[in-house]
């Protein structure tokens, strides 16, 4: 295909993810809206129902737009998100919608900010001490093909994802990626975009895999071994294990016309093995930290809610200092400096703010309460709502302030039921998870991927992502949701 016919492609698809967002924002709606249109001028309080359609109109109309133009020029996707959080913020200054300065500052998650910031850093020291490049070598001499290598590179992935935040593992995997394709003399576009989707994956697995699944533990009241084994049935570790699965036949499909030959020689010696140790560390930490009981407020609460971000903060600092104390020079600090992917962290920080903005104007509600009219007492259709839609707008919505919104909505739906609301737990963690790999800016690990290739000098475009983000999407979101609703919704 050319390029002018790629880009008028791609730009009808972006076109389709419009005309979606559009058709989601006219579903959602309230029904009043267009009645109060002309009634407004009978009845003081009609216009007040007016004006509530208009800021829930005005809220969409922005966030379809921020999102179109973040999709056609990924370039300055950190620009238009901070323009976009900085038009909310002042739309809510102005009363439009109920959002202050402070509520949007309090919406930014900088426990996630801290984390990528500072794992960052000590994989930064990780790539430096030559240890990437060795287990490149190790795991290439272990493979038959290119194939099975970017293959068995996802699943390596996706097992640290288990117990690693997903940017975490994006940061600590993508170096060996990098280092696998310039040994294959290969693009390392497609090795990194697999890389991230399969963390996405599994960062359902576990309480410590992943944001979303620290707030789920904290709704539903459960602990680290309750995502294995729950009420007597398997948890959701299994259904995203057998997502997993349906994802590796996808990856297999996908590349199954890389067959070249992989010759390596395990040749590079590690220069320090700190770094190494520094990354495990990170692992044990966070898992020791999910057990922390959650103070009753102050200042312990405050830290409580950073620790995963502060543990991963120190651990960078503890590196820097012990790397430059080691060789007598600043280079480690001028290193990580250089590394630190400040356009990540800023459009994280507009992602939160935007999503703050469309939940003070009331669209995620008005999303909920479709929900529950269009399923009525049906549980069926209502997990196959919540999967679908968490899959569909997390390709959009950065899943953490979504599943976060969601979280006391599904409670709510499945207490209205007079049902236990686990299964829907599980259906809103795993098409929120999984539905980000459907767009490169529906996930955080997304975006740090993209990141990192663009710090290498490659570009990646639309076409690149949905080839491999859709079939593995659908084929683990799929089996995943089956699982969980055999286990957890056939009574």
């Amino acid at each position: 295909m050319s390029g002018g016919v790629c880009h008028k492609a791609f730009g009808f698809i972006h076109v389709i993810f419009a005309a979606l967002l559009f058709c989601i924002g006219l579903a959602v709606l309230p029904s009043r809206f267009f009645g109060s249109f002309f009634l407004f001028a009978e009845s003081p309080m009609a216009l007040l129902v007016f004006l509530g359609g208009i800021q829930l109109t005005v809220a969409l109309i922005i966030f379809i737009i921020t999102y179109i133009l973040m999709l056609a020029f990924q370039k300055y996707r950190p620009f238009i998100a901070l323009g976009s959080a900085l038009i909310y913020i002042i739309l809510g200054t102005c009363g439009m919608f109920d959002m202050s300065i402070l509520s949007a500052l309090k919406a930014v998650d900088y426990n996630v900010l801290l984390m990528i910031g500072g794992t960052m850093g000590t994989v930064t020291l990780f790539v430096e001490s030559k240890m990437p490049a060795r287990l490149s070598e190790l795991l290439i001499s272990k493979v038959p093909n290119v194939l099975w290598a970017v293959t068995a590179l996802s699943l390596f992935a996706g097992i640290i994802s288990a117990f690693v935040d997903n940017v975490a593992t994006v940061l600590m995997v993508a170096p060996i990626g990098l280092a696998i394709s310039k040994k294959l003399k290969i693009s390392p576009v497609p090795v990194i975009i697999s890389i991230a989707v399969s963390s996405n994956l599994q960062g359902a697995a576990t309480l410590v895999g992943d944001t979303t699944s620290i707030l789920l533990g904290s709704a539903a009241d459960m602990n680290f071994l309750d995502f294995f084994w729950m009420e007597g049935k398997p948890g959701i570790f299994f259904a995203t294990e057998c997502g997993a699965l349906a994802s590796v036949v996808a990856l297999l499909f996908i590349f199954r016309k890389d067959k070249g030959a992989v010759d390596a020689k395990v040749e590079t010696t590690v220069e320090d093995y700190v770094p190494s140790i520094l990354m495990i560390l990170t692992v044990v930490l966070l898992i020791f930290a999910s057990f922390i009981p959650a103070p009753e407020g102050g200042a312990l609460l405050v830290l409580y809610n950073l620790r995963s971000g502060l543990i991963c903060f120190a651990l960078c600092v503890f590196g820097v200092i012990y790397e430059c104390a080691k060789g007598r020079n600043h280079d480690p600090l001028k290193k990580v400096f250089v590394e630190l992917d400040t356009e990540t962290l800023l459009l994280l920080f507009g992602l939160f703010i935007i999503i703050e903005g469309i939940t003070a104007a009331g669209v995620i509600d008005a999303i909920a309460e479709l929900f529950y009219k269009i399923a009525g007492d049906n549980p069926t259709l209502l997990y196959l709502l919540i999967v679908g839609a968490s899959v569909i707008l997390s390709a959009f919505i950065d899943n953490i302030p979504y599943v976060a919104t969601m979280l006391p909505v599904v409670s709510s739906l499945a207490a209205m039921m007079g049902c236990e609301p686990y299964v829907f737990y599980f259906g809103l963690l795993i098409g929120a998870t999984l539905g980000g790999n459907l767009t490169p800016i529906g996930a955080s690990a997304n975006i740090a991927g993209i990141g990192i290739l663009r710090k290498n000098g490659e570009t990646v475009t639309t076409k690149d992502f949905l080839r491999i983000g859709v079939p593995f999407t659908l084929a683990a979101v799929v089996v995943g949701a089956a699982f969980t609703w055999i286990v957890w919704g056939i009574h």
